[in-house]
């Protein structure tokens, strides 16, 4: 194949089906089978599932038991992903040998740009192959690339060829590229925004960069340009190597509905304390609580509430998200799942920084948990846990 030139190569690197695979890495008595990985076959959903597993139309996200309708004869895993972090950590460090620009989007997938690379390891086909030579060598699982100049097309080119798969969408072949593809494919691109596309005529990523960035604009808003320079193959985001943390949370999904209210409270406690001692041993604090619910039907909301100072408290985050709930239809529809998580984060020495200007109570209550942390650290997570949680021991 001849080599392509490029001005700006970016590979978008993805794991194939990545915890069904380390699943079968690990036990290799289920390879060829369908396995799915993912939480609790009552209430839990689809976190993984292999290609044997995906032939049957179960995929992630999908409620775990419709899974278990359309392949009954699966394989269903619990998620371990403390062994999924271990095996993401060998393959990072193999991205980042063939270029110090890998941007993290997840425990399986990254974006690489190689333009600086190419020195060394030779043009972004060659490095694009080594990488998943050296993955399968190392680690023992696949992972398919996408190459082109920008995020976007290396992210829909890695899609298309799975699994082990390699496609290359040189500079001047975006537009040829992107046009037969369906309008789907573009970022933001929901059932809402498909259905005003097609009453344009609009079925194709091809059809959508025949329209003006006018007319989208009027239709869409600001949205409707996002989407007309994605049509022309425009992206022009970097590669961010250095992935900060942005948010920090839990979430629960429980085998019976909650429909009282002093229940749901009670388990926003235990979420509120886990997600505090979370946040305290990642030494941040957030400004921004953020409390998730999913009802019944499936339907889910946010409510958020921005503090003058960042906080690393239970108490504190459970009484915003107490104060939250009253936002909510929690104790009139049942629920499904609970969350909480803090934005806006800052590191804890900062924000200690502050509390020397502050009253003193801020800097008690800190006190307290460090101590109470290092009892549990000491004796477990159970060792102290807030007395409206002692009947769930």
């Amino acid at each position: 194949m001849e080599t392509c030139r490029w001005s700006r190569a970016i590979i978008h690197v993805d794991m194939d089906a990545f915890y069904a695979a380390v699943e079968v890495l690990d036990n290799p008595e289920l390879r060829g089978k369908p396995v799915i990985v993912g939480g609790s076959k009552e209430r839990g959903v689809v976190s993984s599932a292999s290609y044997e597993a995906r032939a049957f139309g179960v995929h992630s996200a999908q409620p775990i038991a419709t899974a278990v309708r359309l392949c009954p004869h699966g394989v269903f895993l619990p998620v371990r992903m403390e062994r999924y972090r271990q095996v993401s950590q060998q393959i990072f460090e193999i991205f980042q040998r063939f270029s110090p620009l890998v941007e993290p989007l997840s425990l399986d997938e990254a974006f690489l740009d190689v333009t600086g690379s190419t020195r060394l390891f030779g043009p972004p086909e060659e490095v694009a192959k080594k990488i998943k030579e050296q993955v399968v060598q190392e680690t023992g699982l696949t992972v398919s690339a996408g190459i082109a100049p920008s995020k976007f097309v290396a992210k829909i080119a890695s899609d298309l060829q799975k699994p082990d798969g390699l496609t290359i969408v040189p500079e001047g072949q975006v537009r040829e590229f992107l046009e037969p593809l369906p309008i789907e494919k573009l970022w933001g691109v929901g059932k809402a925004t498909r259905k005003i596309l097609a009453h344009l005529g609009v079925r194709t990523i091809g059809d959508l960069s025949l329209l003006s960035s006018t007319l989208l604009v009027k239709k869409l808003g600001k949205q409707g340009l996002h989407l007309y320079l994605l049509a022309q193959g425009i992206d022009e985001r970097e590669v961010e190597p250095e992935h900060e943390v942005k948010s920090l949370g839990h979430e629960d999904t429980y085998s019976l509905d909650i429909a009282d209210l002093e229940e749901a409270r009670k388990q926003i406690l235990s979420l509120a304390t886990r997600v505090a001692k979370r946040l305290r041993s990642c030494g941040l604090a957030g400004k921004t609580v953020t409390l998730k619910v999913k009802y019944h039907d499936f339907v889910q909301i946010t409510r958020s509430s921005t503090l003058g100072e960042p906080t690393d408290d239970s108490r504190e985050i459970f009484q915003i998200c107490c104060d939250l709930l009253g936002k909510t239809e929690v104790g009139r529809r049942p629920v499904r799942l609970l969350g909480i998580s803090l934005s806006q984060l800052s590191d804890l020495d900062e924000t200690k920084q502050l509390a020397l200007f502050a009253a003193n109570e801020p800097d008690k209550r800190r006190k307290l948990n460090r101590a109470l942390d290092t009892i549990s650290e000491k004796f477990g997570d159970r060792a102290i846990v807030p007395g409206t949680l002692l009947d769930d021991s």
